[in-house]
């Protein structure tokens, strides 16, 4: 259980761009958590992505800022220069991993457990997840596949969460009344994740993920944490 609770929603995102701000500010008005995924090598470098026909912002963070943008949620690693793991060497992925771990926690003034793999694609496989596992305190690391499903995915070094909210958005309502609705007796977990920056493509989804949100908060069935909270709670009753 989560803290007595069979239900947990968690949310992660990527790359410790500027829009987290915002994206925080919701989380915080409806006493949500959220777990940001940081390459620390990349902090304060500023550039543009092209999506769709658009110039999208994708702005990082500053070093400087980290502790104060992040209180209260989680920081978690996502690599130091965000490269794809799978096409890299054994001391590569350690270097690429630890390093972050290390800069993250010295920035955020606690130990960092979490992880997000960078890329798309085959960002990961069970060399690298090995590695990770067995050469690091990393607790957990996030793919970027998912279920569909509430169901908690079995490997914590390869975790496909329940649902990518710029590729699946059209079912990001239908899945939040379910798990609403839904009654179990065993732990299920809402996991949704995505960039921040992706609301930027379409903005009227900032005021939708603000409502979804809304209407997710505030339920004493749900247990709302962090992505390393959640996965702790679950690890109790393994």
């Amino acid at each position: 259980m989560f803290d007595g609770k069979m239900k947990a929603i968690t949310f992660s995102y990527d790359d410790g761009v500027t829009q987290d701000i915002r994206l925080i500010e919701i989380f915080n008005k409806y006493n949500l958590k959220g777990t940001f995924n940081l390459n620390s090598g990349l902090l304060g470098r500023e550039g543009m992505l092209p999506i769709e026909g658009k110039e999208i912002s994708h702005v990082k963070n500053k070093p400087e800022d980290v502790k104060h943008i992040y209180d209260g949620h989680e920081v978690a690693v996502h690599t130091l220069t965000h490269p794809n793991l799978v096409n890299v060497s054994d001391d590569e992925v350690f270097r690429q991993v630890e390093e972050d771990r290390v800069k993250l926690s010295e920035l955020c003034g606690y130990e960092v457990e979490g992880m997000a793999y960078p890329c798309g694609g085959k960002n990961c496989d069970d060399r690298v997840a090995d590695i990770i596992k067995n050469n690091t305190i990393i607790k957990y690391a996030r793919t970027v596949d998912t279920t569909l499903e509430f169901e908690p995915y079995g490997d914590l070094h390869q975790y496909k969460g329940t649902l990518y909210h710029n590729a699946q958005w059209d079912k990001l309502f239908d899945m939040g009344e379910k798990f609403l609705e839904l009654k179990s007796d065993t732990p299920k977990i809402f996991y949704i994740w995505g960039h921040s920056y992706e609301f930027d493509i379409y903005p009227e989804r900032w005021k939708k993920f603000e409502e979804f949100c809304e209407m997710m908060s505030n339920r004493s069935d749900i247990f709302y944490g962090t992505n390393i909270e959640v996965f702790k709670h679950l690890n109790k009753q393994g």
